[in-house]
């Protein structure tokens, strides 16, 4: 099985077909987009689009007062609707990643709240609002030990492992697998699962999700040194 994806990283381009089954659909991402957060970012994963808004550190409420670290909160809102029970447990995975990375405790006993707007969702949904809440926290210059990105695989029928799915391949898929990592050593930081797997299938997927977040990764690089050399 190919690991290695590939990744194109030109903005505002549309995505061509992927050959093969391991590679990445393009990025784009534009942040200090929004007035009034102290941070924002739009990612765009293929026709996967989000827009993050980023607040604080704070003053937070005495009811969610933490004496020795930061109160962090996510909000996820869908394109149409209210949020329901699939967004609220995206908000808790988005959180729980946050909370592994961000440095709370140089803010006490103050707010940081992660807004995600879904603009549009054709596939790998959590994985583009991971990666756009990453690059809205670094807008707003929120302390964090290391970068994080999302990246989801998907199995189909016969094993066959695709990166990024789009929507269509994610309904097809025996299982959809998201994985949070790391920049520093791509240590795992969060995954959720749907589906029937094996043990073998598992580390295979996460052997390739931390493949392909070195790409991701480098994509943060390349954005954030055309962002700071316009400047």
């Amino acid at each position: 099985m190919q690991t290695d994806a590939k990744i194109r990283t030109e903005v505002g381009t549309e995505s061509g077909p992927r050959g093969p089954v391991c590679s990445l659909r393009h990025f784009a991402c534009e942040q200090n987009l929004l007035s009034r957060p102290d941070g924002s970012a739009s990612f765009l994963q293929g026709d996967t689009s989000i827009l993050a808004g980023v607040y604080g550190p704070a003053e937070v409420k005495v009811s969610k007062e933490i004496f020795n670290k930061a109160t962090l909160e996510v909000i996820l809102r869908p394109k149409i609707g209210l949020p329901g029970v699939a967004e609220k447990s995206r908000e808790r995975l988005i959180r729980n990643t946050c909370e592994a990375v961000v440095l709370g405790a140089l803010h006490p006993r103050t707010s940081i709240t992660v807004v995600l707007q879904v603009i549009s969702d054709a596939g790998s949904l959590l994985a583009c609002c991971l990666n756009a809440a990453c690059m809205a926290l670094v807008d707003a210059g929120v302390p964090m030990r290391a970068l994080f990105c999302g990246v989801t695989c998907a199995l189909d029928s016969d094993g066959t492992l695709v990166l990024d799915p789009t929507a269509k391949q994610e309904k097809e898929a025996r299982a959809v697998l998201t994985f949070a990592l790391d920049s520093v050593d791509q240590k795992l930081l969060m995954s959720t699962t749907k589906g029937l797997y094996s043990d073998a299938e598992l580390q295979q997927c996460l052997a390739a999700a931390q493949a392909a977040s070195q790409h991701v990764f480098r994509f943060y690089r390349e954005s954030l040194q055309r962002r700071y050399s316009k400047s």
